[in-house]
């Protein structure tokens, strides 16, 4: 598994993915403390309290070291503005990974996460040479649903009350690619 200093930075039309750096703390602590993101995820917090930006990206590494996952900074490929996050946390005795995201609230609606997660997919079946990836949403988010739709993946089911968010239970919608379906797509 790559070292945090591995992490390759991956590159699509609009955007690159690269490592969280330090820096990038105030524009995470901005636009994922928006109530509207921190709604739509399980484990961001709002408010998004001072420190907790600085603490989230030195975890990153700490996770890409261990060989657990890699996280990207998603950025403008021009300005390298940060629009938002994505990861695999990858189980690789099983050679699966989860894919997780999100993105600035400014940023919703442009294609940027479909745009993104078609990039991973592509570095976590061929340099990871993984075998299935796997994510799921609130069913409350079909935005969300809709991204993991547009990369191929396949809607499994719905836990039903599965995660408890704030006071109220969610029904967590999951999606997953197999290597195969991936490269079947990518071939035609």
């Amino acid at each position: 598994m790559p070292e945090m200093d591995a992490i390759p930075t991956l590159e699509t039309r609009r955007l690159r993915l690269r490592s969280l750096t330090r820096a990038d703390a105030p524009a995470v602590q901005r636009l994922a403390g928006a109530p509207e993101v921190a709604d739509t995820t399980l484990n961001i917090p709002h408010p998004y309290a001072d420190g907790l930006a600085e603490q989230w990206i030195a975890g990153r590494a700490e996770v890409a070291r261990s060989g657990a996952g890699l996280t990207w900074a998603i950025v403008d490929r021009s300005s390298d503005a940060l629009f938002g996050a994505i990861s695999l946390i990858i189980a690789q005795p099983h050679q699966h990974a989860e894919l997780g995201y999100w993105i600035g609230l400014p940023f919703w609606g442009c294609g940027y996460i479909t745009e993104a997660a078609t990039a991973v997919l592509g570095h976590g079946f061929g340099a990871l040479g993984l075998h299935r990836i796997h994510a799921h949403h609130f069913a409350r988010n079909p935005a969300s649903g809709r991204v993991m739709q547009k990369i191929g993946m396949v809607r499994e089911g719905c836990l039903r009350q599965h995660i408890r968010k704030g006071d109220r239970f969610e029904d967590i919608v999951c999606y997953g690619i197999l290597r195969q379906e991936w490269e079947a797509a990518v071939t035609r």
